[in-house]
């Protein structure tokens, strides 16, 4: 398959931008890339990668609006993830996958999905979508958050470990590089000894939420260690483990991670964090290490992306902070690299994996440009997204779903999240702020 029309964002060691481009697909790589006489009409980019994601929570959009965490999570979050059911958590899954595939994100790292959402049907809607994903199944060992007993886990969310460790291990065996390597299974957050141990043992990778809230430095603070001293000291510092939000860092904590390998990779979901009011994370010299990702509900990372561009300029009173060549990074090569997948995606290079997208560049606010990196990350947005190809197969075409039934989607989407939250009991919470007449 020959893919022309295009100005090619590669993201290649030498950051090319070709005009007037062209790609040559065989199969699931890139096998030739270069120029073509043709007019350009649309940006081809590298696929964009999401390194946090929390699909059983797209069900869940506009039911715990405007609270701060605790209440967010306690009262809300986890009183509904607690009745979720396997069907459920499937049909979340295939919401998430879609409105991902169609905003341009062609990989995911799923992080706390719990064993009652139904793992199997999480790997059935990778599989059955042609998307690329890191599947992270929760390990727990305390059912509550940074050992305070104000922030209990509801008791449907309660695994112990023979469900949460072995179940992880048994899942792992049974999904890890199926669907020609699309789907690879890792383990998230508890248990870290162990954990890390198993990782090691097995080479599989570990995502883990850390430094999200203060009461995360005041558990750290208790056992006399920060952050990331702290998962120095179980195992958790190294090139396969994802740390995610890590918004509560001193100066000692950014000078770990901006060393070289074995220091963990980091996820810098922006719009969580801020829209509960959290402080916005800090950047660190190692920016290599850094990818963009979206917590729950895309309109994945392109929303991402720009945010992370313009907070970090705002807070730091430097409108050269993070200027676009890095978010594009953080959003491809980086994220690639968190996962450990560099070598096979991330950029438009010959010989790795055919995993990209295509920005249609003739809406009007898309014209004029100079910069087509700046044109990506700040204008573009997951409706400019013309189609998408992951192993180099399309998936999305002219803006619709190629290998699901998006009308199907949404109406089983809507169905169940209702059911969710009448079986929590939170209908009547659950409503808009002003009469609805």
């Amino acid at each position: 398959m020959l893919y022309t029309h295009a100005t090619i964002i590669t993201v290649d060691p030498s950051r090319r931008i070709i005009e007037d481009g062209a790609i040559h697909v065989a199969d699931d790589l890139i096998v030739d890339l270069g120029k073509t006489d043709i007019l350009r009409a649309k940006y081809l980019i590298p696929g964009l990668i999401s390194t946090h994601m929390h699909t059983a929570q797209t069900l869940l959009r506009g039911t715990a609006d405007d609270l701060e965490l605790v209440s967010w999570l306690c009262e809300r979050i986890w009183v509904l993830q607690g009745n979720f059911t396997a069907e459920d958590g499937y049909a979340a899954a295939r919401l998430s996958i879609g409105e991902m595939l169609k905003s341009g994100t062609t990989c995911f790292l799923e992080s706390m999905f719990a064993d009652r959402y139904g793992f199997d049907g999480l790997c059935r809607a990778v599989e059955e979508s042609g998307i690329r994903g890191c599947l992270g199944k929760i390990v727990m060992d305390i059912a509550r958050y940074a050992q305070d007993d104000a922030w209990a886990m509801h008791p449907g969310l309660v695994e112990d470990r023979q469900t949460s460790l072995l179940g992880t291990l048994k899942m792992w065996e049974k999904w890890n590089g199926k669907a020609n390597d699309r789907i690879r299974v890792c383990v998230s957050d508890s248990l870290y000894r162990e954990m890390t141990a198993l990782s090691r043992q097995k080479n599989i990778p570990i995502t883990m939420h850390c430094a999200e809230v203060r009461a995360d430095r005041d558990f750290f603070a208790s056992v006399k260690h920060s952050p990331m001293s702290y998962c120095a000291s179980v195992g958790l510092l190294s090139p396969s483990t994802v740390l995610v939000h890590m918004v509560h860092l001193d100066d000692a904590d950014i000078a770990t991670l901006s060393r070289p390998a074995p220091t963990s990779r980091t996820a810098r979901p922006p719009t969580p964090s801020w829209r509960r009011g959290s402080a916005a994370c800090r950047t660190c010299n190692g920016r290599a290490s850094i990818s963009a990702s979206a917590r729950t509900a895309p309109p994945a990372t392109t929303r991402e992306m720009k945010l992370a561009g313009i907070i970090h300029k705002s807070v730091s009173y430097d409108p050269t902070a993070v200027p676009a060549e890095n978010v594009l990074e953080m959003a491809t090569i980086n994220g690639a690299r968190a996962l450990g997948l560099d070598d096979r995606i991330g950029s438009l290079e010959v010989g790795k994996k055919a995993d990209f997208v295509a920005i249609d560049t003739r809406r009007i606010h898309l014209q004029p440009w100079f910069n087509p990196i700046s044109a990506v990350v700040y204008t573009a947005t997951g409706r400019d997204v013309d189609f998408v190809v992951v192993d180099g197969r399309m998936l999305v075409r002219n803006g619709e779903l190629l290998t699901m039934d998006e009308a199907e989607i949404v109406r089983e989407a809507q169905q169940r999240s209702r059911e969710v939250v009448a079986r929590a009991g939170l209908t009547g919470r659950v409503q808009a702020g002003w009469p609805v007449e």
